[in-house]
């Protein structure tokens, strides 16, 4: 996992904006990587919802997503970024989740100053801790990196809704000063208020592309012009998901069974039997 750690580092330091497709178990991410996309991003959102049914406010606890994270890392080849939330409490709490989800097998951390239990940033009642607490999560996480947990540390702030732009691009700042590899200010309201992101905070920079969400959706060429290095799609394949489910669902319940989207070859090929039968004949005496 080593190599995947170096992997993701040069991809955000490549100039170039990286299209990062979100998963939320191991065969969305094995999908993506199919699809050939370079990494992958394990969203809390998609983690909560596909598996707990609820929604993305708390209420999964911490060893259900390093549980989620290690499913994911291990159904893939490609770099991982892991949905950290809040770090599940103080410091040394922080310290022990970057080092759990190293062993995990993901090649970064995402680690946010909301007030727990946190929530999606572009949903309501969302709150921010303090600077000096958020702070001192984002130094817990880097100590945890630099006595040698093998991974990357995405630092977010959600600071922009209840503190105003400037304090979210301050704490951006600061993080980066602290040796955090990415920065994230999640929900800018405008592209102007995107564009003095890129141009206050250095370093790799992450936008979150949501369809209907509070930044505006803007395509690649857009971002590439403004300076991020990852964009990330949290309900793209989600709601495409979702609703082919209630669709097929929906035909079921009227007696209907339309064709199927794809064989039953492609199916189990899409699962890895192919790879499984290559691997069970090496083993027949």
């Amino acid at each position: 996992m080593s190599d995947n750690v170096e992997k993701l580092r040069e991809l955000v330091n490549s100039n170039t904006v990286n299209v990062t497709p979100c998963c939320w178990d191991g065969l969305s991410a094995k999908l993506i990587e199919q699809a050939g996309f370079p990494l992958a991003f394990m969203s809390g959102f998609g983690v909560s919802a596909f598996r707990l049914g609820l929604p993305d406010a708390g209420l999964i606890s911490p060893s259900e997503m390093i549980d989620q994270a290690r499913n994911i890392a291990s159904a893939t080849s490609i770099p991982i970024i892991g949905d950290g939330d809040t770090g599940y409490g103080n410091a040394l709490n922080v310290k022990k989740t970057v080092a759990s989800y190293a062993q995990a097998g993901v090649a970064c951390i995402m680690i946010e100053d909301q007030v727990s239990p946190k929530r999606c940033g572009h949903t309501r009642g969302k709150q921010v801790v303090e600077r000096d607490e958020a702070l001192m999560r984002i130094q817990a996480a880097v100590d945890a990196r630099n006595a040698g947990a093998n991974i990357l540390i995405l630092a977010r702030t959600d600071a922009r809704g209840p503190l105003g732009l400037d304090e979210a691009i301050t704490r951006a700042q600061l993080f980066r000063e602290i040796g955090a590899d990415i920065t994230f200010v999640e929900a800018p309201r405008t592209i102007e208020e995107m564009a003095l992101i890129c141009q206050k905070v250095d370093g790799p920079k992450m936008a979150n592309m949501l369809e209907g969400g509070l930044t505006p959706f803007l395509d690649v060429a857009e971002l590439q012009e403004l300076g991020f290095s990852l964009a990330t799609y949290p309900f793209t394949t989600l709601m495409g998901a979702i609703k082919a489910i209630q669709e097929a669902l929906a035909h079921m319940k009227k007696g209907v069974f339309p064709k199927p989207q794809m064989s039953f070859e492609t199916l189990q090929e899409t699962v890895g039997f192919k790879e499984y039968y290559e691997e069970e004949e090496k083993y027949k005496f």
